[in-house]
């Protein structure tokens, strides 16, 4: 696991995972939202933040945290991953955590609902085509995902990154 790409709805807990897996395996940690966001909350056009992906990816290793719903190009980071982590939590879940956290725009809580429906599909398809070569992890709980991290720790020794 060197190249890990993590999806997953608002709320779903990308960036705290990606932090713990950091932590676990040594690989920087790159949050999209820092990279894709303009001022005003302004997305990044198609063409321009697919150039940006092109530049990340570029690395030896490292984990890469976003789900930009319907603003989002994923091949870019598919095709370079060897790991795809898919959070697919409850909306309730996801809608709690997003609230605690921070006041979201209109669209954002759009994505959130509709997003086994609309967004989790076209993410399917996405790694299917684009991250074959790819391993992919699909976790429905935080129990499951726990148990996960609590492996990959365990199973690391000294000289592993």
């Amino acid at each position: 696991m060197r190249r890990v790409v993590i999806l997953g709805r608002g709320g779903s807990g990308k960036s705290t995972l990606a932090a713990r897996l950091g932590a676990v395996t040594g690989l920087p940690v790159i949050e999209l939202d820092q990279h894709f966001w303009r001022a005003g909350l302004e997305a990044t056009p198609p063409e321009p933040w697919a150039a940006v992906q092109g530049e990340l990816v570029r690395a030896e290793g490292w984990i890469m945290d976003g789900d930009l719903g319907p603003y989002d190009v994923l091949d870019v980071r598919l095709r370079a991953a060897d790991t795809v982590i898919l959070l697919d939590f409850s909306f309730w879940r996801c809608a709690w955590r997003a609230i605690r956290r921070s006041r979201e725009r209109a669209d954002f809580w759009i994505w959130v609902w509709g997003y086994r429906r609309r967004s989790r599909p076209l993410l399917l398809s996405a790694i299917a085509t684009h991250a074959r070569q790819a391993r992919l992890h699909v976790f429905r709980s935080p129990y499951a995902l726990n148990r996960f991290i609590k492996h990959l720790a365990t199973d690391r020794t000294p000289d592993q990154p």
